[in-house]
């Protein structure tokens, strides 16, 4: 049974359980509601870079700070779709575009933005994009256009959240993902370890993202890559118990969800991510570059997916249109 009522007890008792009976669990919940060895490939594209007034103490596309990003406009259309393909081709069923903005405007921009979504909605892939606040008008737009999901991460827990971010409220990512659930897309939020935060923070995201009216149907599970420049540029790296013990619980918690093992993963050796993937992550971001930060790519995922036994997910599996809220309601009430 889904369940959106879980207590902050309930997720700091399973959060703070002895780490290999935590991945137990979360493997045992894992193979009861999801195809298991069965992994989503995404790529993530950055197509408007730099210059974000925004001040994420994490982020290199940050305009204050100096990171050596080189800003650049919105891509040509015919750039996009060819960096679709090429993920196509190379297995991702996933395709994220991702735009340094604080929020999305109505403007040529925009309409160019639509138009690349349902280019690449065209060639049979998930389109997903990630372009800072939208309302709910801007949603339903993206919707007609053919985007399948939308990222907004909440990053950390609403305790921490000002001492990473001063520019945009808590209260605003949660309006952001409510605009997105109305439209009938499918959401996508998780957060970023290794902020600083405590293991009490990463508890209460994790509760925040489990108590929403309906799980997001994906929920990326990030370790924080510092950047020279920022001013998290000297924070620790994140352990794989971190990790595991993030994917773990969430998994347990938000069952049917896909769980991303996203950034952070360069540093990992495919040891590590094969912990994660039993612990119940099901999806990964491959390609060279996540926005602007080092990934794996292609070739090295392709290799790591044959020693494990791994297969690609297919696009649009299990479908969640436009119900998702009444369907959670329904297993909270039963």
């Amino acid at each position: 049974m889904l369940r959106t009522d879980w207590t902050l007890a309930e997720v700091h008792a399973l959060y703070h359980q002895p780490v290999l009976q935590l991945v137990a669990q979360a493997s045992e919940v894992h193979a009861r509601h999801q195809a298991t060895g069965e992994v989503q490939v995404c790529t993530l594209l950055s197509v408007k870079t730099g210059g974000c007034p925004e001040d994420c103490a994490y982020c290199p596309q940050a305009a204050r700070y100096h990171t050596g990003v080189q800003a650049h406009k919105l891509l040509p259309d015919a750039e996009v779709i060819a960096a679709a393909q090429r993920a196509k081709e190379a297995g991702s069923t996933r395709f994220c575009m991702g735009a340094a903005w604080r929020e999305v405007r109505d403007n040529r921009d925009f309409d160019r933005v639509l138009n690349m979504v349902t280019q690449v909605n065209d060639l049979g892939l998930e389109v997903c994009a990630t372009l800072g606040m939208v309302n709910d008008y801007q949603a339903e737009r993206l919707k007609e256009a053919g985007l399948y999901a939308y990222n907004h991460n909440l990053d950390t827990s609403e305790e921490h959240y000002g001492e990473i971010i001063t520019t945009r409220t808590y209260d605003d990512r949660l309006n952001t993902l409510e605009n997105v659930r109305k439209a009938g897309l499918s959401v996508c939020s998780g957060g970023i370890i290794g902020l600083g935060e405590t293991d009490e923070d990463r508890v209460k995201m994790l509760h925040t993202l489990a108590t929403l009216p309906a799980h997001p149907e994906s929920v990326p599970v990030n370790a924080l890559v510092p950047v020279e420049g920022t001013p998290l540029a000297e924070q620790p790296r994140v352990s794989v118990w971190e990790m595991l013990r993030m994917i773990a619980t969430a998994r347990i918690l938000m069952p049917n969800t896909m769980v991303r093992l996203s950034a952070g993963r360069q540093e990992m050796p495919v040891t590590e991510q094969a912990l994660c993937f039993l612990a119940g992550a099901n999806s990964i971001f491959s390609g060279e570059k996540l926005l602007t930060t080092p990934n794996p790519d292609f070739d090295a995922d392709q290799q790591m997916f044959a020693l494990l036994g791994l297969t690609p997910r297919k696009s649009f599996k299990n479908h969640v249109p436009e119900g998702a809220t009444v369907l959670a309601k329904t297993a909270v009430e039963a």
